[in-house]
């Protein structure tokens, strides 16, 4: 009988396949993909991205170089340059040309970060902030890696916070947005390997340059201190670029908070963090089943093991009965089984099957022999036959190999049974001395290879079959990986993660969108301990010393200073001899700590009121991708209660991942990588970041269209034209009075809005409904809807309507002038100036471009700079803005009315300079309304002023309206409009052109009715042809019917 072995059925499946380099050792490893997750920016477009404007201060470190960590510091200030009066400049350079963000993005940001824009109290100080009720709001930026380049995951995160950050701060908040970046333990290190690799050199230990067997070879190994230096160089060189990308895309984080993972201060706060929790029972040393990367040689997170659909081989075996009577002898009966990884058969401990299962009842208690296994005078090593309710009866044939050492699944089956758990691999994935002579020191591929070939030539091979399988890869070095047991420090998580369900779950945290809190809920239920060490040398090293040789007694303590004190403390004579343990933290264990750790915690722990870290935390928003949701969030909120007391910030908002415009995933391999550097050099950083944020929904993958960025620049250079036409038109020539007097102060209130006439009461109506949605919007984290609505409103409202009816107010041709026009130029720029508020955190370099060329009120004495991002929101509290429900439904009717027409005139094919006659008929209020409006009508109906009247609905004058030769256009009840025939055609003309039109039809109906008539045709032709071909006729004779009813309708 066959059966299958489990690893099959397994998440955790492996493939058989072998690539070329399947042997090779981690150094060749290394080398062999030293290209890989590498990038370089060489195009002309990028590189601009990299003056000298957008590189971060030359002060880029956070800490000096005595600095030992035991106080929370600031950096300094970038020193202000010539462009310190950035405003000013712009103002007076005036707005010049077309659209084009190269010419002023980097320019700005030099200037906001220069001038502080970016820290909390840039808008007020603290003091007034909290005299106003304003409380912080604070962001903790998710650290990208410190050697990384910028994609899209770093630039949606940048354009959804800071809406956040901008949006806050101009509310009166003060916001902290807290930068940094993280060490990334794998990523960077494995980066010096390969440098390392490409000299002919790798890192060595202490033991192994001690054993060199000559001085050429221990000139090969790297000790560790000069390899952390080669790292340290390394991240030195490398780790600008990504902040300074960070900045070319507007990010107003506050850069002299900016920390590094492994800084001072934060490393002390690492090593109490781990002395804390180890003081509470939670962190611990055991042996336990973990992701290997033979290729890196350490211990990997589930985050960084990939699953890939890869097609492997099933291989069937036997498994021989031992005799009863002669112990590793065998018998005539065996067991069929199946397995993916014939090499783990060397680590096979028990055969399992299910209790209830009758083929296997009578076998239940012997043993089998592990094949290929001589233990001496012909003999085989046996295993157990065990039943457990485990097994899937109906699959393969119920019978599965346990490999406890081997399988994450069979590990815990093998703690059950107590059975012995065999490790057959070295760290390398080569097979060791448990496997017997003829395959110690094999790759694991290999000895799968050879041991297939001695199974089958010693009769026990059944078969091999293809199978797709899941295959977990490294995400770092892409081989497969390997579960190995090993000794790890764990920490205990059942505990804290069930204080971190609870924050969810009592409100303490609200995760945006909330349908992911059934994740939470179900990943916090059912989490396991958390393996933290691993086995590198970039990191935090592990706070743990032992005593002289041994490697179980061991001290924890914050440094070694501490850990000497403690051994002397526990017994230890003074000249005790202490090792430090030599793996580091999981780069996940540090960043956990962020929300906190950046604010100064634990150096700032207790102490007054105006640290940071009282200030600043808890934080208040946590915004990230909902891919690391479990593996950096729930740290951080598990952590943060079991260090702090306190869930570490109030909202978790979650956005979606950055696909193709298809919707597929991005990928090199595809060829649909789209590059943010490239975009914003292209389009402008603005374009961007509107794409991004807008038309999505929280925790959306949204896909990314170029036609959509491009269609986003168009907006931008809308927006550019806007302000245009209003400080170059509307505002041009005017006093000095008049000018200073239309900076906008605060929202237009109910008095002098009650004076202005329909069209200015119906844009700040519109005006003001949008400021509330928005805010309202923001405040509930729908960001997308939000920006979405401040589009429509510039476009189809400002643009489209009002600055078009403005023109017959500024301009005396058009019937303008006098107090009209001043009327006009304060809502133009009110309304311009509040739509530039509400887009600037969505889209801050065009919108603070422009604002500067806008009259504006002087900035106050707390401001940093008189910069667009400081002032004030156009709704700085739940005070409701003035609106007008009837004045918006009045002119609404205008706008269709206005439509009507013009619809009209494309129907008839008007010319478009002509002008013509119509005759308005409307009831009572709203007939007033278009009389008084009528010079806007003319003008946007192109309507000849000689030849437009209004008349009352039901008048005579309407009943003659209805009986000329007029085309009627019905708007709504009550409201038609009649455009006389006469001026719309020249009847003749359109007579000969439709009957030339309807001559041409009839000869086309004619031949393509003919042949649908003919026998041949419709009999021979394919049935598809055919119908294409009647459908042809029915469209034809459509379009022949609507031109006879023109034809009739001119007589």
């Amino acid at each position: 009988m066959l059966a299958f072995n489990h690893h099959c059925q397994t998440a955790l499946a492996f493939t058989i396949r072998r690539s070329s380099s399947s042997s090779a050792s981690p150094a060749a490893f290394l080398v062999n993909n030293s290209v890989k997750n590498t990038r370089q920016i060489t195009t002309t477009a990028t590189s601009r991205l990299f003056s000298s404007v957008t590189e971060p201060p030359k002060t880029t470190t956070t800490t000096t170089a005595d600095d030992d960590g035991s106080t929370y510091k600031l950096k300094p200030r970038p020193t202000p340059t010539n462009d310190s009066q950035y405003d000013l400049t712009n103002l007076s350079n005036g707005i010049q040309g077309s659209y084009d963000p190269t010419l002023f993005e980097s320019q700005l940001y030099q200037w906001w970060e220069q001038a502080g824009c970016f820290e909390p109290d840039s808008k007020q100080s603290a003091d007034t902030a909290s005299t106003n009720g304003k409380e912080p709001y604070v962001l903790p930026m998710p650290p990208p890696n410190v050697t990384g380049r910028l994609h899209m995951g770093h630039a949606i995160f940048v354009a959804l916070q800071d809406v956040l950050a901008r949006f806050h701060r101009m509310r009166g908040r003060p916001v902290l947005w807290t930068p940094g970046t993280d060490h990334a333990g794998i990523a960077t290190q494995l980066q010096v390997e390969k440098a390392l690799m490409l000299e002919g050199k790798r890192r060595g230990t202490e033991e192994e340059i001690a054993n060199a067997s000559s001085e050429e070879e221990r000139e090969k190994l790297v000790p560790r201190e000069e390899f952390l230096e080669r790292v340290w160089e390394y991240k030195e060189e490398q780790g600008g670029a990504i902040t300074s990308q960070l900045r070319s895309l507007g990010a107003s984080a506050d850069w002299t908070r900016e920390r590094f993972t492994m800084d001072p201060a934060l490393s002390v706060g690492v090593s109490e963090a781990f002395v804390r929790l180890h003081e509470k029972g939670l962190v611990y040393r055991g042996t336990y089943m973990v992701n290997w990367s033979p290729g890196l040689m350490t211990a990997v997170s589930d985050l960084e093991v990939e699953y890939s659909e890869e097609e492997g081989k099933l291989y069937y075996f036997k498994y021989v009965v031992e005799d009863e009577e002669e112990e590793g002898k065998a018998t005539e009966e065996f067991l069929a089984v199946a397995t993916t990884r014939p090499e783990t058969i060397f680590g096979d401990t028990a055969v399992c099957v299910n209790p209830e299962d009758e083929r296997y009842g009578h076998l239940i208690g012997k043993r089998v022999l592990v094949p290929m296994s001589d233990i001496g005078d012909g003999k085989a090593r046996s295993i157990p036959i065990i039943a457990d309710e485990y097994v899937d009866m109906e699959f393969g044939t119920g019978a599965l190999k346990i490999t406890p050492g081997h399988d994450p699944n069979d590990y815990e089956l093998g703690k059950k049974y107590d059975l012995e758990i065999m490790n057959v691999m070295n760290k390398d994935a080569t097979m060791n001395e448990k496997c017997g002579e003829p395959y110690v020191g094999l790759d694991r591929f290999e000895a799968r290879e050879k041991l297939w070939s001695d199974m089958e030539e010693a009769g026990l091979v059944i078969k091999a079959e293809p199978h797709m399988q899941r295959v977990p890869r490294s995400q770092r070095g892409g081989e497969i990986i390997e579960p190995l047991v090993s000794k790890q420090w764990f920490v205990k998580t059942e505990g804290m993660g069930a204080k971190a369900l609870a924050a969810v779950k009592d409100g303490d945290i609200t995760i945006v969108p909330s349908r992911f809190e059934k994740v939470w809920y179900g990943w916090l239920t059912d989490i396991r301990d958390w393996c933290i060490s691993r086995q590198l040398w970039w990191g935090h090293r592990i706070p743990v010393w032992y005593v002289d040789e041994s490697e179980e007694e061991y001290i924890v303590a914050r440094n070694a200073e501490e850990a000497k004190e403690k051994a002397i403390e526990a017994g230890h004579s003074a000249d005790i001899v202490l090792r430090q343990e030599d793996d580091v933290l999981d780069t996940w264990f540090s960043s956990g700590l962020w929300p906190f750790a950046t604010v100064g915690w634990p150096q700032d722990e207790g102490k007054d009121a105006s640290t940071d870290l009282a200030r600043f935390y808890p934080g208040t928003c946590l915004e990230t991708g909902y891919d690391i949701l479990f593996f950096w969030v729930a740290r951080m909120v598990m952590l943060g209660i079991e260090l702090t007391d306190v869930s570490p910030f109030k909202v978790i908002y979650l956005h979606g991942l950055v696909r193709a415009a298809d919707g597929t995933k991005m990928s090199k391999t595809k060829g649909n990588v789209v590059d943010p550097l490239d975009t914003v050099s292209e389009y402008g950083a603005d374009s961007l970041r509107y794409s991004l944020v807008t038309g999505v929904t929280p925790g959306q993958d949204i896909p990314l269209n170029m036609d959509k960025i491009a269609a986003n620049k168009a907006f931008a250079n809308k927006l550019w034209n806007c302000c245009k036409f209003v400080t170059g038109n509307a505002l041009k020539d005017i006093d000095e009075e008049e000018l200073k007097s239309l900076g906008v102060s605060g929202p237009i209130g109910k008095e002098e809005f009650d004076t202005l006439a329909l069209p200015e009461r119906y844009i700040i109506s519109k005006c003001h409904e949008l400021v509330e949605s928005v805010t309202e919007d923001i405040e509930k984290y729908q960001l997308g809807a939000a920006g979405s609505k401040i589009y429509e409103f510039l476009w189809d409202q400002y643009a489209d309507w009002y600055i078009e009816i403005s023109k017959t107010r500024l301009y005396e041709g058009f019937g303008g002038g006098g107090e009209e026009a001043k009327t006009a130029r304060r809502v133009l720029v009110y309304i311009l100036d509040t739509s530039m508020r509400l887009l600037h955190p969505y889209m801050p370099y065009v919108t603070e471009q422009l604002w500067h060329h806008l009259p504006r009120v002087p900035k106050t004495e707390e401001m940093a700079a008189h910069s667009l991002m400081l002032a004030d929101w156009p709704q700085m509290d739940d005070t409701r803005l003035v609106q007008d429900k009837d004045a918006i439904a009045s002119f609404e009717v205008f706008q269709a009315l206005t439509r009507t027409i013009r619809n009209a005139r494309s129907e008839y094919n008007v010319e478009q300079g002509k002008k013509i006659a119509a005759t308005i008929v409307a009831p009572g209020e709203l007939k007033d309304m278009i009389e008084t409006e009528i010079n806007s009508l003319i003008m946007l109906a192109k309507l000849d002023p000689d030849q437009v009247s209004v008349v009352e609905a039901g008048s005579d004058e309407a009943k003659a309206a209805a009986a000329g030769d007029s085309a009627q256009l019905v708007v709504q009840e009550g409201v038609e409009a009649y455009l006389p025939m006469a001026g719309l055609v020249d009847i003749e003309k359109e007579k000969q052109r439709l009957e030339k039109q309807s001559a041409k039809l009839a000869k086309e109906i004619e031949k393509l009715a003919g042949r649908l008539q003919s026998k041949g045709f419709v009999d021979k032709a394919p049935p598809a042809v055919v119908d294409k071909a009647k459908a042809e006729l029915a469209e034809l004779e459509d379009q022949a019917s609507k031109v006879d009813a023109s034809l009739k309708a001119l007589g």
